[in-house]
């Protein structure tokens, strides 16, 4: 099922995070220079990702594995290759959700999308500091961790904790106005790889069903 964010398809959510550990009393730095670190200079990035999503009741709701290719500002795309197979797209004017198994593109203005989600955060369409209020949280374990809460107060996204390892993205934690939570943890990171141009464009499989506007 699709929400009205253009975002969900078959329970999946569009949260794009690793399972966060606990977090201590005692705040150490870290987290915002990992965030500057990792945020600046980047211009490109690839990688695989495993996405789990519970509900309020902390039950596992969605399982889901693929690959994400970004590249700032306001591109990425996010292929799920598992449980589904599902292609999210943003080509710099449009977001495009394809679904495979229901044969059906979604089709939004960039423009109505919700800026305050994780592919917009990485992608890098608007400053980060623009869109949400930003804290630095207690590390742990050598994780540095970062808290996100969207400006928006309509955001449908409550908050957003990032891990970083490393200096390098260890993944993310999204909880939703609902109680929901998803946890993403990227492998294979790389950063700045050249990609190309043609990674971001998205046509519809012939016979499909599109929901939108196309031009």
């Amino acid at each position: 099922m699709q929400n009205d964010n253009g975002f969900f398809t078959k329970n999946t959510c569009w949260w794009l995070a690793v399972v966060l550990l606990s977090v201590p009393q005692t705040v150490i730095s870290g987290g915002l220079d990992s965030l500057n670190s990792f945020f600046n200079g980047l211009e490109t990035l690839q990688a695989d990702f495993e996405q789990r999503v519970l509900d309020d009741q902390r039950s596992v709701i969605q399982e889901s594995t693929g690959k994400v290719w970004i590249q700032r500002p306001g591109l990425f795309r996010w292929n799920y290759q598992t449980p589904y197979v599902q292609q999210i797209v943003a080509d710099g004017s449009r977001l495009w959700v394809y679904d495979e198994d229901l044969e059906q593109v979604t089709v939004k203005p960039m423009k109505d999308v919700l800026s305050a989600t994780p592919a917009m955060l990485l992608s890098g369409e608007q400053p980060l500091d623009e869109v949400f209020l930003i804290k630095e949280l207690p590390t742990q374990n050598e994780f540095a961790y970062v808290l996100l809460t969207p400006r928006d107060t309509e955001s449908t996204v409550e908050k957003i904790k990032i891990a970083f390892s490393g200096g390098t993205l260890g993944g993310m934690e999204v909880i939703d106005n609902f109680g929901n939570r998803s946890y993403f943890s990227f492998s294979n990171l790389s950063r700045n790889p050249g990609i190309k141009a043609d990674r971001f464009r998205f046509q519809p499989p012939p016979g499909a069903d599109v929901i939108g506007e196309t031009d």
